[in-house]
C-alpha cells in the first residue's frame, strides 16, 4: 500500500454513523440524502472523515443512465411485481440491488486542496475491503468483471466472481467512496432480477440505446458466503470494519446528524423525493 492511501485511511478521528440495522423502512432517498449532507460537512470541517455503515431491504437502486430506458415503466413494474422497491440515486452508474444481506458503506473524505486523486479513493476503499478480509486467506481483485450488473474498473471479485462494486460522489468539498458488499444469500440470483429487469426495460432496443446497458450473465456474480464457504453476515462484516477502523485511528466515535447537517439533510431529501416524483411521474 502506497503512502497515499495510507494517508488517507488513517485519520486522527473517524466518526462512525452505524444504519446497517435500522430495519426496512429506511428508504434508500433518504441514505444518498444523507451522504451528500455528510460530503458537505466534512468538506467544510464541521465533521471529521466519517464512514458510515447502511443496509437497506429488497430494493433496486436506478443511476441516471438508466432513466432513459426506452421502456423503464414497465421494468419498474416488473421490479415492484418482484417484491422490489425502486429508486432513482442523485449520481450516475446503474442499476445495483440492495438486501438484507448487503452491507453498504461510505467514507466520507475532505477534498483538500491538493485534491483527492479519483483512483486513490478507489484505492483506499479496495485496501479497506483486503484489511477487512484478510482473516480468510483470499486474493480480492479490482477490474470490471464483464456480465456483471453496475460494472465498472473496481468491481472486487474473488476468483473472477464479483461481490462488490464502488463508486464515487463529489460535492462540496467533499469526496464519498461508496461501496455495496454481497455477504449472504444468492449472487446470482440478485443478477438474474436486474437481468430481467433490463430485458424488459429494452425489449427490441439492445443494442440502439445511446448509452451501453450492461448484457448480465448471472454466474459471474456471487456472495462472500458463496465464494469462502462460511456463513459471511453483514454483522461480521461491520465488526471487521469497526476493527480496521479503530486501528487507523487515534479516535474512533459514533455521532448522529448534528443539527446543522439534519437542516441540510432535509433539503437534500427533498431533492431526491422530487427527483423520483419526476422520473416515476408520481404526481
Amino acid at each position: 500500500m502506497t503512502k497515499q492511501l495510507i494517508d488517507l485511511l488513517i485519520q486522527p478521528t473517524w466518526r462512525i454513523i452505524d444504519q446497517s440495522s435500522v430495519g426496512p423502512y429506511f428508504d434508500a432517498k433518504q441514505s444518498f440524502a444523507i451522504d451528500d449532507t455528510l460530503c458537505a460537512s466534512v468538506g467544510k470541517g464541521l465533521s471529521p472523515a466519517t464512514a458510515r455503515s447502511w443496509v437497506h431491504h429488497d430494493t433496486v437502486v436506478l443511476g441516471i443512465q438508466d432513466t432513459k430506458l426506452p421502456y423503464l415503466q414497465e421494468g419498474i413494474s416488473f421490479l415492484e411485481s418482484s417484491g422490489y422497491k425502486v429508486i432513482v440515486r442523485n449520481s450516475g452508474g446503474l442499476a445495483v440491488v440492495l438486501d438484507s444481506g448487503v452491507l453498504n458503506v461510505s467514507l466520507i473524505f475532505q477534498d483538500k486542496k491538493n485534491g483527492i486523486d479519483i483512483d486513490r479513493g478507489y484505492e483506499a476503499m479496495v485496501e479497506l475491503i483486503n484489511r477487512m478480509l484478510s482473516a480468510y486467506n483470499v486474493e480480492v481483485e479490482a477490474y470490471e468483471i464483464v456480465g456483471s450488473y453496475c460494472p465498472g474498473s473496481y468491481d472486487l471479485s474473488i476468483g473472477g466472481k464479483k461481490f462488490a462494486g464502488i463508486s464515487q460522489r463529489r460535492l462540496r468539498g467533499g469526496v464519498a467512496v461508496q461501496i455495496y458488499v454481497c455477504a449472504d444469500q444468492s449472487g446470482s440470483e440478485r443478477a438474474e432480477l436486474i437481468r430481467r429487469f433490463y430485458d424488459i426495460a429494452l425489449k427490441d432496443q439492445r443494442g440502439q440505446t445511446k448509452t451501453a446497458y450492461p448484457d448480465i450473465r448471472p454466474e459471474t456474480m456471487a456472495s462472500l458466503s458463496e465464494l469462502l464457504h462460511e456463513d459471511i453476515t453483514v454483522q461480521n462484516l461491520m465488526l471487521a470494519l469497526l476493527t480496521e477502523l479503530k486501528g487507523l485511528s487515534e479516535r474512533i466515535f459514533e455521532a448522529p446528524l448534528l443539527e446543522e447537517e439534519e437542516n441540510e439533510y432535509e433539503r437534500n431529501l427533498i431533492r431526491m423525493l422530487e427527483r423520483n416524483e419526476k422520473v416515476f411521474h408520481k404526481q
